[in-house]
């Protein structure tokens, strides 16, 4: 497979049209900007994340700008229990039958310390929400991907997810874990040439998480998250068939 270099992609107007995409922590951040470029190429956008009034405004945001309507289906990864996962996955299916794109991108950092002094039940809680909650709303959304003709589940990870650094404690492990969850269902998937399973690193990106790990940085100097959903949407579109199990970067 040749590289993919985001600095070069050009994602046509009509890319996603009539594709309905679930976006987890789509309330800011990330994936906020990319429920927007995902609706102002067409897509109708699945909003998810914990608050309501984010959500909302991310709403309005792309009902303003004339994009196809977003639905709003809210769910707190870290509390959530399993029935409120069935109903999630209850509503998208009432609504569209189907879903043609789900986009982890909801993750919290917890504190950065050392191994020797991590707190546990920050540990638990970043473990929750990085991962097993993940792998829970996955679950429950792999029959309304396995209903679509072209499904892309993308998981998004980290440089430390990939080498581990000093500090990054829980966070870090919780990547490590998403990146083996998407390895597993690749591989299970393997053949299947309607659904790929890809992993995604936005690299250093002008975000409150980012700011919250190096508070003594330039965020000026760091793309804003607008700037780097390019291969999000190559991995989401009919560009991307046939690519899966693999681990792409936003940021050349």
């Amino acid at each position: 497979m040749t590289a993919f270099d985001p600095s070069i992609y050009s994602p046509r107007a009509d890319l996603l049209l009539g594709r309905v995409i679930l976006v987890t922590g789509a309330g800011s951040g990330i994936g906020r900007a990319l429920a927007l470029d995902l609706a102002a190429h067409g897509a109708t956008v699945a909003l998810s994340g914990r608050s309501i009034r984010k959500l909302e405004h991310v709403y309005d945001e792309i009902a303003a700008s004339g994009y196809p309507q977003a639905a709003l289906v809210p769910l707190d990864l870290e509390n959530a229990l399993a029935n409120q996962y069935d109903a999630l996955a209850e509503a998208l299916d009432r609504e569209f039958g189907r879903l043609d794109g789900l986009v982890h991108n909801a993750a919290i950092l917890g504190t950065r310390a050392p191994i020797a002094h991590f707190d546990v039940p920050t540990w638990c809680r970043v473990l929750q929400v990085n991962l097993t909650a993940e792998f829970a709303l996955t679950q429950v959304c792999l029959p309304l991907l396995e209903k679509s003709a072209d499904a892309s589940l993308i998981y998004t990870t980290s440089g430390v997810g990939k080498l581990g650094r000093a500090y990054w404690g829980a966070y870090a492990v919780s990547k490590f874990g998403v990146e083996g969850l998407a390895q597993i269902l690749a591989h299970e998937y393997e053949g299947n040439d309607r659904l790929r399973i890809n992993l995604v690193n936005p690299g250093a990106t002008r975000t409150d998480m980012r700011a919250l790990a190096y508070p003594a940085e330039d965020a000026s100097r760091l793309r804003t998250p607008a700037e780097i959903t390019a291969t999000y949407l190559y991995l989401l579109g009919p560009d991307a068939r046939g690519v899966t199990g693999q681990r792409l970067d936003c940021q050349p």
